[in-house]
């Protein structure tokens, strides 16, 4: 039987191999119809199961969630087009502005540590509405706010709960959709991510300019109140857990087991044997053994769609009530193995420092959204002085190229990943290996450096305002397939860890930009803004290039950690395993 969540092949000898976590069977080109997609992960026979729902209702869960996104990230941003009239009312020094806004980025990784661990065990729906209702009071606060403690205090605790932004939408997207069809979902995500970035200080600036700074709270307090009814009655859990068999023998302690399993290199010949699991004792029966592989409940074949291309639902299980699909709260167990609900706070440490893929995938987001973080408090500080003098609505007007350059991206990325998979996984006889998206990410790479550049150079040297749009839109054509497609490729490969993973993504994306920002003020008196970005931009573009080690390599990378992929999916809270 399959342990845990691995893909085996069969050689012509018979031998069974193990392929590395995230290597699965696409395509089956001997298929009667010609080569046709097979549906990653599989679905089982059950209804209620995720990736069985219909199309509209997918789109409908996927939209609320992008929503969700939407008007957490316009309520951190909007703030920016503020800091003006907040600076001529309240008195607040810009030095003290850029400090709040850091003080959010540090609160959004403390957030992601907390929140995610709640969010395996109880599912997803209780915390996109638990972190919509405190956007709503916080949105209060910020209307009548009047000190620099309630600044900080505000900044902190909205990003501590609207850290799950860039975090739980992933983990929506994996429980819905299949291998084929993230790289387009995960673009949408991240251009509604963007594009709030951009649109929030837009709206704002007009409505500051117009009703006063104040009423940019207020209009988020409405927008939120509206929300929350929203997600409360439309929003369902997408966490699956397929039921657990009472006859299926239970892995304990007292228990272990050995199973040695070949791993398949990139070239397809055999790599390296791996013990995987230690037994407790070297006394084991032969019923110890059988009961050894079921640590983890997979579904058995019965369970499983016998269609791999089709939906096949099972008329003898029943469809969950409407209350049932929308209760409060979900708990899900945790597998024996697992020892303690705080694990979930320290393993996503471990993961950064010992998979590259998840240490790959929290450089490049850390590094472009803080260098794109940077680029744009320089710009709402800069550019409201001399040669510039912008008012509030100027200001929210240059992030009109933002928009262009992500919407631009997500145009081009998204599809274009999907397409590059699967036509690579035909040439390779069917099989699905995750760095084929990383392909997609190649000619986007040289937007990157042109773009931060021509923006530099621009708001350095006091150069016309359309140099340092087109700077912007070219930059963020950039970011924002790379930042989707390497997002994504961590999901591809270790799927059933992606939430533990995300989190060490998520706080090494903002302590980027926590340390980028706090820093800004006086690393730019000493250097100049232009020699600060050439800075940043040298280390953007090396952590950038690493692309081709792992395009070349990371196959092996997969197969090397796999024995610790398969230990850390052993301590998830119970859900589908593929």
């Amino acid at each position: 039987m399959p342990h845990a969540s691995a893909s085996y092949t069969e050689t012509s000898n018979g031998d069974t191999h193990m392929w590395p976590p995230g290597t699965v069977q696409l395509e089956d080109r001997n298929a009667s119809a010609g080569a046709r997609t097979i549906l990653q992960p599989r679905p089982t026979t059950d209804p209620n199961d995720p990736l069985n729902w219909s199309k509209k209702r997918k789109y409908l869960n996927f939209g609320l969630a992008c929503l969700y996104v939407i008007m957490v990230n316009e309520f951190l941003n909007a703030a920016t087009s503020t800091w003006g009239p907040m600076h001529d009312d309240l008195g607040f020094s810009y030095e003290v502005l850029n400090d709040s806004y850091a003080v959010g980025c540090a609160s959004i990784a403390i957030g992601a540590v907390i929140l995610v661990p709640l969010a395996c065990k109880f599912g997803r729906r209780p915390l996109y509405l638990l972190s919509t209702i405190f956007q709503f009071a916080l949105s209060i606060w910020s209307a009548k706010m009047k000190t620099v403690a309630e600044l900080m205090l505000i900044n902190a605790i909205q990003c501590i709960f609207g850290s799950l932004e860039e975090v739980i939408v992933q983990m929506t997207i994996s429980d819905i959709f299949f291998v084929h069809e993230r790289g387009t979902m995960n673009s949408i995500y991240f251009w509604c991510f963007k594009l709030t970035t951009s649109l929030g200080p837009l709206i704002a600036g007009f409505i500051a300019s117009g009703q006063g700074w104040r009423w940019v709270w207020w209009w988020n307090a409405i927008f939120f109140g509206v929300c929350i009814f929203i997600v409360g009655f439309g929003y369902e859990e997408t966490k699956y857990c397929p039921p657990v068999s009472p006859s299926v023998p239970v892995h304990s302690e007292e228990h272990g087991y050995t199973e040695s399993v070949c791993y398949r290199g990139a070239d397809g010949g055999k790599m390296e044997s791996l013990v995987i699991g230690k037994p407790a004792t070297d006394n084991l029966n032969t019923s110890d053994m059988e009961a050894a592989p079921q640590i983890l409940k997979q579904p058995t074949e019965t369970e499983l769609s016998p269609d791999i291309f089709t939906h096949t639902l099972s008329p003898d299980i029943p469809m969950k009530p409407c209350w049932e699909r929308l209760s409060i709260t979900t708990s899900y167990p945790m597998h024996e193995r697992t020892n303690s609900f705080l694990n979930h706070f320290y393993q996503p440490f471990i993961l950064l420092v010992t998979i590259p893929a998840v240490a790959y995938t929290a450089l490049v987001y850390g590094i472009l959204v803080g260098l794109g973080d940077v680029m744009s408090t320089t710009m709402s500080t800069l550019m409201t002085e001399s040669p510039y003098n912008f008012s509030s609505n100027a200001i929210g007007l240059m992030n009109l190229p933002i928009i262009i350059g992500v919407t631009i991206g997500t145009i081009l990325g998204g599809p274009t990943s999907d397409l590059i998979v699967v036509y690579l996984s035909r040439r390779n006889n069917g099989i699905f290996e995750p760095e084929y998206r990383l392909w997609a990410m190649v000619p986007f790479l040289l937007f990157i450096p042109t773009g931060a550049v021509l923006f530099a150079i621009g708001l350095n040297n006091g150069l016309s305002w359309p140099v340092i749009a087109v700077g912007f839109v070219l930059y963020f054509v950039g970011v924002a397939p790379i930042t989707s497609i390497t997002i994504t490729y961590l999901t591809d490969s270790y799927k059933n860890i992606i939430g533990d993973a995300l989190v060490a993504v998520t706080v090494v994306r903002n302590t980027f930009s926590t340390v980028f920002i706090f820093a800004l003020t006086p690393w730019i008196d000493a250097i100049g803004v232009k020699y600060v970005f050439v800075t940043m931009l040298l280390i953007a573009t090396t952590i950038l290039l690493f692309v081709a080690v792992l395009i070349r390599w990371g196959k092996n990378f997969r197969a090397r950690s796999a024995e610790r992929y398969q230990f850390y999916a052993l301590r998830q809270y119970t859900e589908r395993l593929s």
